[in-house]
């Protein structure tokens, strides 16, 4: 593994308190905090940021998420472990994410709809993108795994 390239909060202070400005909208949105990791955390396995993969699922591990439905997260379809709604979101976060493989299919936004209003589909894609663009910082400084830890609960 290469060093860390950069620290992108002392290189860039604006770029990371805008970051740090749209995670506090994401956590007072209303989408579930564990559903927010979750999707963090597989749009993070796809764009192969280990350093997110590491924080988020130390987080999920934190508000108690099983051992189980992490180990099952990248085989998703085929796990029984997950409810409709989590899978809708799972869906859309791969589409959003895999943008390179064409634009998001009609099939899974009628498939998203039913579990999510408009307002959360549109949150949802906000939480998409700011992982999305987390994981580019990371990988692009070679962000250090391992090194968080979650915050202490209240």
């Amino acid at each position: 593994m290469e060093a860390q390239r950069m620290n992108i909060a002392k290189a860039a202070p604006g770029v990371y308190a805008a970051m740090l400005g749209l995670e506090r909208y994401l956590h007072e949105c209303g989408l579930e905090t564990n559903l927010l990791h979750l999707i963090k955390l597989r749009a993070s396995q796809l764009n192969g940021c280990a350093y997110c993969i590491d924080m988020h699922w130390k987080d999920l591990r934190a508000a108690g998420e099983t051992e189980q439905r992490l180990y099952g997260l990248d085989a998703w379809e085929e796990s029984p472990y997950y409810t409709e709604r989590e899978r809708a979101a799972l869906a859309w976060t791969e589409a959003v994410t895999l943008l390179t493989e064409g634009h998001v299919q009609e099939s899974v936004y009628r498939a998203v709809q039913p579990h999510f209003s408009e307002k959360e589909l549109a949150d949802l894609t906000g939480a998409v993108a700011t992982i999305n663009a987390w994981n580019r910082l990371a990988i692009a400084a070679r962000t250090t795994p391992g090194t968080y830890q979650p915050p202490a609960k209240r």
